[in-house]
This record gives C-alpha cells, sequence and structure tokens, in this order.
C-alpha cells in the first residue's frame, strides 16, 4: 500500500541527490522497500564524505557516523536530519515533516522505534550510530504477522543487554527467529563465556564448544544461562516454554521432548549436546549415526566395516549426473550385497539441481519419471520413499517460485506411475515448506551445511527422517569408505529387499543434440516430400514451421524419453503425433478452442474439441487415461466423459499444460490399441500395429487412415535416429 509520507521521502532522495554519482533515482510509489532503505544509506553516506558509495552500511560508514555525529538529535545538519525523518517514515513512525529540523515530533518517533528495540535504556538521547544501522534495514522491531510474542521478549533482551558491544547491532524485534537473531544468539553466548570482542565472532567454534560444556542448566539452576538456554529453546519452536531466568520443571518437560525429537540421550536437560542442536544445524557432530549416504560403492568389506562402526540404514543414489564422470549410482549387485550383510537402503535422487533455474513443473515431471525408472531398474519396492535433492542454498524466495512447483510435479507424476513416496533433500527451510504444501512425506535434511541461508534460523523440520551432520571415513584397507555420517529418527527405515526389474530391450535414451541437424533435416526431407514445406505458403494460415515444431519436440525431448521408458513404448510414437499436431496447428483450432471456453461459461459454443500440443479431445483424455488406471498403468480417480465438470477440468490442463498434454498422448495409443484390437504398445512393436494405433490417434474416418500412413514415415524417421542412439 502506498503511503504519502514515504512518496514524499522518495522524492527528497530523487530531487537532493539527483546527479549525484551513486544516488539512483527511485520510483516515486510511497512503498517502502530496499531500494529507498538502500538509497537513503547512499545519501547518508555522501553527507558524511565518502566518495565509494555502497548498499552496505559497514564499518567505513559506522566509523564514520561515530566520529561525526555520535549522538544525533537538534543541531544536526538538515539532509542528515531529513534521512533520520525519511528512515523512520519507512519504518512506520512519525518523523514529522521531512523538514530537516530535529522537532518533537522526530525526537518522538525516534524514541519510540528504540523502546521497540528495547534500548531506550540504554540510549536515551537522540540517534546514536548502532540506531542510525538500525533505521536504514527492512528490520521490524514490532510484532508482526506470524511473530510470537515471548520471541520478541528475547529479541528485545538482547538489544539492551549486548547492544554496546562492538559486534553485536540491533537485531530485529518482530518475533520471528532468523539467521540474524541465531547468529546474534550465538554472540550473546559467546559474550557471557567471557570472550573479549576481538574473540567473538558468532561462530560455533572450539572456544564456545568448550564453553558450553561447562555451562550445564538444569532444574533449579538460575541466571543468565537459563535465559540464554530459554532463548534458544524458544528459538527451535519448542512447545510450552517462556523465557525465563529459572530453569522449571516445566522447561525440563520440554527439554525431554526436544532430546527424543532429535534423537539425544533423554534426561531433561541443558547439556552440551543439546545446547548443541540448539545453536547450530549439526548440533554435535561428533555423535555417531545409525544411517548414512555416500557416492561409493558398498562392498562386502565395507559392508562389514559400516555394520561393525553401528550403521543400519544407508542412503545411494539411482543414477548418475549426464555429462560428468563421477560413477555415484548403486552398481550391479550392490543392493544384494547390502542386504546380505544387514544394512537397508534408502534411494536418492539427483541429477544437477545446483541453482533454483533447475527447478520448474517441467524438470519435475522429468525426474519423477526418470526415477521411478532408476528404482524399478535397482528392484526397489511399493512404498519405498524416493529422496529428490534441492543440494544449493536456496533462499525463501525460490522455494516459493521454483521449488514448490517442482515438486508439485513430482508428487502428481510419482502418485500417478508408481507406488512410491515422495521425499526430499535439502536445507531446513527447504524442506520444511516442501512438506507444509504436502507435497513430500519425509526431509532428508542437510544439516552439515551450516552455512546455508535456509539452516540458520529454522529449527529442524518436525517430519525429519534423516539429518546429515558431518563426513567421516570408516573402516580401514579395503573396508575403508568415506561417508556422511546420518542421524536416523525412525520415520524411514529403508528397504531390504530388491527386485529388479531389468528388460532385455534397449529402452529408448535422451536425444543427442549434435544429431539435431541430421534428423531435422531428415524430418523436413519427409514432410516435403508430402507436400508440407518448411512454411505453409497455402491461405490456411499456420502458426509454426516445421523447424520450431520440432524444436518444440526436442524442448521435451527428456520427457517423452521418461515416459517411453515408463510405459516401455517406443519414443517415436509420442514424438510423431505432438510433432504432426504442432506443425499442422491453424487459427482454426484457436477459434475451435474459444468456442469450447465459450460454452463452459454457459454461451453458445462447443462441449469439447481437440486442444494442446497433442491435439487431444478431453472426452479421450479421460477414456484413455481411466483404460490405464483400470489396468494398472496410472494412478488416479477415474472421471465421466459425460460429465461437463469432468470434460471442462481437463480440457483445461490439456489447453495450457503442456507436460499434461503430452501425458496423456501414450495413454491414448495404449487406449486405441486395444479399441482397435492391437496389443498394447512394446518396445518390440510391430509396423503393422503402430499403423494401427497411429490411425487410431486420428480417428475413425477415411482420413485417419491416409493420416495413419502419412505419420507412419514419420515416425519411421524418428525411429532411425532414435535406434542409433540406444545402439551406441
Amino acid at each position: 500500500m502506498a503511503d504519502e509520507m514515504v512518496r514524499r521521502a522518495q522524492l527528497f532522495i530523487n530531487t537532493t541527490y539527483e546527479g549525484v554519482p551513486g544516488i539512483p533515482q527511485l520510483d516515486v510509489d510511497g512503498k517502502t522497500g530496499w531500494a529507498t532503505m538502500y538509497a537513503l544509506t547512499r545519501a547518508l553516506q555522501h553527507e558524511l564524505g565518502i566518495t565509494a558509495l555502497s548498499n552496505n552500511f559497514g564499518p567505513a560508514t559506522l566509523a564514520a557516523l561515530e566520529a561525526r555525529f555520535p549522538v544525533l538529535e537538534s543541531g544536526a545538519p538538515g539532509n542528515v536530519v531529513r534521512i533520520v525523518q525519511s528512515g523512520l517514515y519507512c519504518k512506520g513512525y512519525d518523523g514529522g515533516d521531512i523538514s530537516g529540523l530535529y522537532d518533537e515530533r522526530t525526537a518522538a518517533g525516534v524514541a519510540d522505534m528504540k523502546t521497540n528495540m528495547g534500548v531506550a535504556g540504554v540510549y536515551p538521547r537522540g540517534v546514536v550510530p548502532k540506531v542510525f544501522k538500525a533505521l536504514l534495514t527492512m528490520d521490524a522491531y514490532v510484532l508482526i504477522e506470524g511473530g510470537e510474542q515471548s520471541v520478541r521478549s528475547v529479541q528485545q533482551w538482547m538489544n539492551a543487554r549486548y547492544v554496546n558491544r562492538r559486534n553485536f547491532f540491533v537485531v530485529p524485534c518482530d518475533g520471528h527467529f532468523s539467521r540474524d537473531v541465531q547468529k546474534a544468539l550465538m554472540l550473546a553466548i559467546q559474550f557471557e563465556l567471557g570472550m573479549s570482542d576481538d574473540v567473538a565472532n558468532g561462530v560455533f567454534g572450539p572456544g564456545t564448544q568448550s564453553g558450553l560444556k561447562a555451562n550445564t542448566v538444569r532444574d533449579g539452576s538460575t541466571g543468565v544461562w537459563v535465559q540464554l538456554f530459554s532463548a534458544a529453546m524458544l528459538f527451535n519452536r519448542r512447545a510450552g516454554v517462556s523465557f525465563i531466568s529459572t530453569f522449571t520443571s516445566a522447561l525440563a518437560s520440554a527439554v525431554r521432548s526436544f532430546q527424543d525429537f532429535v534423537k539425544l540421550p533423554v534426561n531433561g536437560t541443558g547439556d552440551y549436546r543439546t545446547w548443541a542442536s540448539l545453536l547450530v544445524s549439526t548440533g554435535d557432530a561428533t555423535r555417531k549415526g545409525t544411517a548414512l549416504d555416500c557416492v561409493t560403492e558398498i562392498t562386502t568389506a565395507r559392508a562389514r566395516a559400516l555394520r561393525s562402526a553401528g550403521y543400519r540404514i544407508v542412503g545411494r543414489y539411482l543414477c548418475n549426473v549426464a555429462g560428468t564422470s563421477l560413477n555415484k549410482m548403486i552398481q550391479p549387485w550392490e543392493l544384494e550385497t547390502t542386504s546380505q550383510e544387514g544394512l537397508r537402503v534408502f534411494p536418492i535422487y539427483q541429477t544437477y539441481g545446483g541453482e533454483a533455474g533447475y527447478f520448474h513443473p517441467h524438470q519435475g515431471t522429468v525426474d519423477a519419471l526418470d526415477a521411478i525408472n532408476w528404482a524399478r531398474y535397482h528392484g526397489f519396492g511399493p512404498a519405498t520413499r524416493i529422496y529428490f535433492a534441492v543440494d544449493y542454498d536456496a533462499v525463501d524466495a525460490d522455494v516459493t517460485s521454483n521449488i514448490i512447483p517442482h515438486f508439485r510435479a513430482i508428487k502428481e507424476t510419482v502418485e500417478e506411475y508408481s507406488p512410491y513416496l515422495v521425499g526430499v533433500y535439502g536445507a531446513r527451510n527447504v524442506c520444511s515448506r516442501v512438506a507444509a504444501a504436502g507435497l513430500t512425506s519425509a526431509s532428508f535434511v542437510s544439516d552439515m551445511s551450516t552455512g546455508f541461508s535456509g539452516n540458520l534460523g529454522y529449527p529442524l523440520p518436525t517430519d525429519w527422517a534423516f539429518d546429515q551432520i558431518a563426513t567421516v571415513t570408516v573402516g580401514s584397507g579395503d573396508g575403508a569408505i568415506e561417508i556422511d555420517n546420518n542421524i536416523a529418527s525412525g520415520r524411514d527405515a529403508g528397504q531390504s529387499s530388491f527386485q529388479p526389474d531389468r528388460p532385455e530391450e534397449l529402452v529408448d535414451v535422451d536425444f543427442d543434440a549434435g544429431r539435431r541437424p541430421a534428423l531435422l533435416a531428415d524430418v523436413r526431407a519427409y514432410l516435403e516430400s508430402l507436400g508440407i514445406p518448411e512454411k505453409s505458403t497455402s491461405g490456411l494460415w499456420q502458426s509454426y514451421t516445421t523447424t520450431e515444431a520440432f524444436d518444440i519436440v526436442l524442448k521435451f525431448d527428456k520427457l517423452m524419453t521418461s515416459l517411453s521408458q515408463r510405459l516401455r513404448m517406443r519414443k517415436a510414437l509420442i514424438q510423431v503425433p505432438i510433432m504432426w499436431e504442432i506443425r499442422h496447428f491453424t487459427k482454426q483450432d484457436l477459434v475451435s478452442d474459444d468456442f469450447v471456453r465459450s460454452y463452459h461459461k454457459g454461451l453458445p459454443g462447443v462441449r469439447d474439441c481437440s486442444t494442446g500440443l497433442g491435439q487431444i479431445f478431453a472426452a479421450t483424455a479421460i477414456a484413455a487415461r481411466n483404460y490405464s488406471i483400470r489396468h494398472g498403468f496410472l494412478s488416479g480417480v477415474q472421471l465421466d466423459a459425460a460429465d461437463d465438470d469432468d470434460i471442462w477440468q481437463v480440457w483445461q490442463r490439456l489447453n495450457s499444460d503442456p507436460i499434461y498434454n503430452i501425458g496423456t498422448v501414450p495413454h491414448v495409443h495404449i487406449w486405441g490399441a486395444d479399441d482397435v484390437g492391437a496389443p498394447r504398445p512394446s518396445l518390440t512393436y510391430s509396423q503393422q500395429d503402430t499403423l494401427k494405433v497411429l490411425i487410431r490417434y486420428q480417428g475413425t474416418d477415411s482420413r485417419a487412415e491416409e493420416g495413419g500412413r502419412q505419420r507412419l514415415g514419420l515416425y519411421s524417421v524418428f525411429e532411425s535416429h532414435n535406434a542409433a542412439l540406444r545402439a551406441q
């Protein structure tokens, strides 16, 4: 929502600092944001005589401010006061008119903010440098939505007690635990341990660990260490905890619950291991777990070494990453070895996944199908949980924009095509948010990445199954193996029985981009032999050239490959209808689509039409998917083609979701084969049966037969290149 005084603050910046290098002109929209705060920071730096302006209110800015204005109040230069007044308005406080005069209203706004920060008793006068620094952030000092008053009390207490320590700066007082608040708590502990400002750094290092081992708190303990311990419990969202200075029986009960949750010895005391689990994502990284994950084959010698070291559950990778030399996947006979030696296995699926751009619904569908195919290949049975990896420091915005849509597609696909369960591997925030969206059933937490923003300031996910805390080496000689040591919660016991599903027939593989020119040339030549040039010149308007249609097919190659592998049919059977229908897409198809939308709005129109990349009728999709559900090729609820609501629901997905549309094509073939008395499409399908399903995809009249024969030629073009690739 726009605010008039924020708008005036933006105008002040634009007018006063127009032409000053390093101070950008702002959008005058009246909306507080980092752009405005950064501009105010740069304006302050300019007023202090700093020439290298930056968004960072760092040590140089702080030092210059301390030298010029150790306490800023009445009599300060007008523009510096205007920066204070503008910052107050951006924070939601009354700063008086942006006049440059530090008047009673400005002083009252500053006083209100310092009270909310908890530092009014420390800084009774004016704006001191640390308060100025806090003023020019987006931190809130009042309780905001979702915040807890008990957490805010701790934040205010820490500000009041430690703000005059050199490395401690004003933290938010919004009732939310965050990475800045976690670091502040660590600094507070180091200060109470007697560390000097030169030593205290907010890092859980050897000195801090040693100090905490000497500061166990228990029932009856009092003082600042109980306050710090209860604060840590609050920050970890433990129920029934208050910010207190006396260790009560209620706190002891909450500690026992927490210890049981993180799988520590349950004793109800704030001992070192409990402190560690509250303060850092690994907890005590020297703990010995009963689970592990690794990129190395588990041989008999290694399995025996792991078993002797107390390990019982192994996480192994379903497949390798294309284009890399690391062979991290489960090896032939490895699962038999692990089972014989008393180890159970849980599968991990990771290809790349190292940046936000990897994660989107199309990739999620492809990953799910690929993981299903590999899990079946290795022999994992029903109810196996596959952990899909998010192996980078995903910020919260990435989780919203990319990772959740990606996992929604994974969940839908896994539920449609397999009896498996979906898990997630990632930082705490990633795991918690994906689980909260109902997309996973357990989390494998990458707590070893202690510096990840998704681990700092977030509690352990409630559905955690495995907690990865340290890399260690187990065994010696032939039995030596480097592993990631994991704590197991008991939520996932892994699998011990395997029935590999490895077809003798060669399945299709991903397309080699190096073959694009040759395949495109063959496709173009064949279509031209039918009188279909690269670009249509007839009066019938067509949207796509042959090359454009071909490139759309290649864009979805991984999806088509995975579908063909999962359903054991030739990929060309999926490629051809998509290529053909895109190349023949016309303006009339758009008109037909509009007629369907009109009908379902209660206006004149048509109930159904072919639509989307594969030009599929909703009624056909329903019939095909129902058939596959009945015969076990898909899971889901059967729909009714006589029901307008079901038709509209499916038609919209066919029209707007290319993944759903392409995913429907092989089921139309399976249903169509049954309709014309042909066997189900397979990896050894005859040309005669291929022709039958291509004709049926077109329809049942004479035009469908002619079109099917034309498509059979295109099928032969695609299949010749696919066959060459799978034979390599």
